[in-house]
């Protein structure tokens, strides 16, 4: 599959956005985490580990974006679609891009839009943020959900590179069984997945989690422990590995040795419960409708957790499945049916998919699991 977009894609991205701009009357939008920067530039890097350097993009009411950035990135930025790139030497702690900002933003003629919704954050000193304000003598104003809302429905490319990571985490879980026995650390099975998904084509993996005990596990976010996996265990990994800067994120449960009888009805109804949000996840359907299709068969009712969530650039975005949230589906979307049952107080299992929305009939992005529990 080859890396990227075309051009078309990001100008048709920017586009939709100057036309909601337009609608909300906003002249520009500022830009400073790296998945919204990389929506509208392809700017891809793993620098932004690096805290000490904030880096800015501005989207106009009318033009191109504006990369206002550290001049580290200029040439990788320059490999990109972006032409008006302006940079300054970072980190200084005097004026750390502020003038370079306030004057680019002045240009547009503002009002400022930031994305402050649910999910949002601001990269940048909150100093600064304040120092721009005001040196740039605009009115400043939320984004209104505009960015969050273009993110949320994928083209036809993305949805692509998102089944193609699907697909290196699936040939991975086929090769579970080679690092999974009684008696490997849990640890140690956490290190050899890793080193399975970047086998199998995987850039990188920044997402790994998982549990594993004779009665299910206690929660599925806490690190590997050093304890040895035991016969009639039930191990379960759940990955998010990136390709091309879009994540998968699903998970699959393996009986080592044998499957007790409590587990494989555990399994039985995951798997049913995705198969009942998958049947009715169609367009006009709200993320609260796949939530109840679900709470129903695992049991929990109203007091059923959030049982999926968005995905694409990062683990989780968007819209959760839970009962508050009316989200109306939309093709494009991608979304994680995710949902849990109890086999005793404190224990459970997991099991998860990821699904694009269409037109028509859900497409499956992960090879859905057998309705009978894997065993190793």
């Amino acid at each position: 599959m080859k890396r990227g977009f075309s051009v078309e894609e990001y100008r048709a991205r920017l586009a939709r956005a100057q036309a909601a701009m337009e609608r909300a009357g906003l002249g520009a939008i500022l830009l400073t985490t790296e998945p919204d920067i990389r929506y509208f530039t392809g700017y891809l890097t793993r620098f932004w580990e690096s805290p000490s350097r904030p880096w800015f993009l501005v989207l106009p009411l009318t033009g191109a974006p504006v990369a206002v950035i550290p001049s580290i990135g200029a040439a990788l930025m320059a490999k990109t679609w972006i032409r008006d790139i302006r940079t300054w030497s970072a980190p200084d702690p005097e004026d750390d891009g502020v003038s370079l900002l306030a004057d680019t933003l002045r240009g547009t003629g503002g009002p400022v839009g930031v994305p402050s919704g649910p999910e949002s954050h601001l990269r940048m000193p909150l100093a600064d943020f304040e120092r721009v304000k005001r040196a740039s003598g605009l009115e400043w104003r939320n984004d209104g959900g505009i960015v969050a809302a273009l993110r949320a429905v994928k083209s036809e490319a993305e949805i692509d590179k998102i089944a193609h990571s699907c697909g290196l985490a699936g040939r991975a879980f086929d090769r579970v069984h080679e690092i999974a026995a009684p008696g490997v650390p849990l640890s140690q099975v956490f290190r050899d997945f890793q080193r399975l998904l970047l086998e199998e084509g995987a850039d990188w993996v920044p997402y790994l989690a998982g549990g594993a005990g004779p009665d299910g596990y206690g929660d599925v976010i806490s690190p590997a422990s050093e304890v040895p996996l035991g016969g009639g265990d039930v191990l379960m990994l759940d990955t998010g590995a990136v390709w091309d800067g879009y994540f998968c994120d699903y998970d699959r449960n393996f009986a080592i040795g044998h499957a007790t009888k409590a587990q494989q009805d555990a399994h039985h109804r995951l798997v049913d419960a995705v198969a009942a949000a998958f049947d009715i996840a169609r367009p006009g359907a709200r993320a609260s409708d796949l939530w109840r299709a679900m709470a129903d068969i695992v049991g929990d009712g109203d007091a059923a957790g959030r049982l999926g969530h968005g995905l694409g650039m990062q683990l989780t975005e968007g819209l959760s499945l839970t009962a508050k949230d009316h989200t109306v589906l939309e093709p494009g979307m991608v979304i994680t049916l995710e949902p849990g049952v109890a086999l005793l107080p404190g224990r459970i299992m997991v099991h998860e998919e990821n699904i694009a929305i269409t037109k028509g009939a859900p497409r499956r992005l992960s090879r859905f699991s057998g309705r009978e529990l894997a065993v190793i």
